[in-house]
């Protein structure tokens, strides 16, 4: 079960059918049963931010490990080579959030907001890397890779503005024992501190002062993730990042992740043409379908015209143009933005807008690249 949960279109169908038990249930004559089970109260917290606030904290965990073994060991180590991805991210971020904005702003429908302007901004690595694993088995690695590290990129973007914008305050003795668990993260890291009797419960402080000081805790998931260490010692066969992201990663895919999307993913699909003016809606959408590719596309290339970044030579723009729709797909990331910038009806418009715009650009980046793979096996 582990090697099938290790796979990225294993782990990406098990959050789709966690998605669409989500969408089923809140639609079907029990969706009050699906509201209980949302709202049931376990220890400190209701399932559905046990969810969003701890299952995806370890979601976070291991994006945290994939980055830092990306800038050490992997396609971040060559700045020239990182560039153009980094910058295709950052630019994928603002674009979509642009557009978000506008609509919102200025574009004359009625009940524009601006709280979410942030939800289109994040690319979800399971999904891209899954549609990207079935339909691209002829294209070359450095697609992945590139694909990759814009994803992880731009998480981490998205991860510092849920810190700095979606935190209403911030409780300084709580975030100060927080600060002082990661640096007991850090030492013991250095020590070659091995004993899960350690890290389980340090995390899992770490993990709930960040919680109460106001913070997102999935903050504290990405903090000790850039903090293991990952290059191995002498003699060692893997480090601590590579053996935790081989051990957790099933939990992950196989139920961190689905857990999250069964809780947040449940909207009451309705409105129907009103959903066509409703500017949360249409924003979200033409940010994650138009504005993500146009961002990533302009990123790539105008950071390839202006410095000396070069995209790899194993790659086309015909291939960028194929991962820059795929990166629309925004599902767990921007979920988790949409909670925390609307509840009710608006959140409501919100999350139908996120799985309406991620299930079009899938489709879209998926027949893009579905035609780059003939190509290049019939070459």
């Amino acid at each position: 079960m582990g090697r099938l949960l290790r796979q990225e279109t294993v782990g990406g169908a098990v959050v789709l059918l966690a998605a669409l038990v989500a969408v089923v249930w809140a639609n079907s004559p029990v969706a009050d049963a699906y509201d209980a089970v949302r709202h049931y109260q376990l220890g400190p917290l209701d399932l559905e931010h046990w969810a969003a606030d701890g299952a995806l904290t370890l979601f976070f965990f291991i994006a945290g490990l994939e980055l830092k073994r990306e800038f050490l060991v992997g396609s971040l180590r060559n700045p020239a080579d990182a560039m153009v991805p980094i910058v295709a991210a950052l630019a994928g971020v603002l674009t979509p959030a642009a557009i978000y904005l506008g609509i919102n702003a200025w574009s004359g429908l009625e009940g524009g907001t601006l709280e979410g302007w942030a939800i289109p901004a994040a690319t979800d690595i399971a999904f891209a890397l899954a549609v990207l694993a079935v339909v691209g088995r002829a294209l070359p690695n450095q697609l992945r890779a590139f694909l990759l590290t814009l994803a992880v990129v731009d998480d981490l973007i998205v991860i510092a503005i849920i810190a700095v914008f979606y935190t209403s305050g911030v409780e300084l003795l709580p975030l100060a024992l927080a600060g002082a668990g990661l640096v007991a993260y850090y030492v013991l890291q250095r020590i070659r501190g091995e004993s899960w009797l350690w890290y389980v419960p340090l995390a899992t402080a770490i993990w709930w002062f960040t919680h109460e000081s106001g913070i997102h805790a999935t903050i504290a998931g990405v903090a000790m993730g850039l903090l293991t260490r990952v290059l191995p010692d002498p003699g060692e066969q893997a480090s601590p990042a590579e053996r935790l992201e081989h051990t957790l990663t099933p939990y992950s895919a196989g139920v961190a992740v689905p857990f999250f999307a069964l809780m947040s993913a449940g909207v009451a699909i309705g409105g129907g043409s009103e959903l066509v003016s409703n500017p949360i809606f249409v924003g979200v959408v033409a940010g994650l379908v138009l504005g993500k590719p146009l961002g990533v596309m302009a990123g790539a290339w105008i950071i390839t015209r202006i410095t000396r970044a070069e995209l790899n030579p194993e790659l086309a723009w015909r291939d960028i143009v194929g991962v820059a729709l795929l990166a629309g797909v925004g599902f767990t990331v921007a979920l988790l933005v949409t909670e925390l910038s609307y509840t009710g009806a608006d959140g409501e418009a919100g999350k139908t807008a996120v799985l309406a715009g991620s299930l079009v650009a899938a489709i879209l980046g998926a027949m893009v690249l579905r035609h780059r793979s003939n190509v290049r096996e019939n070459a």
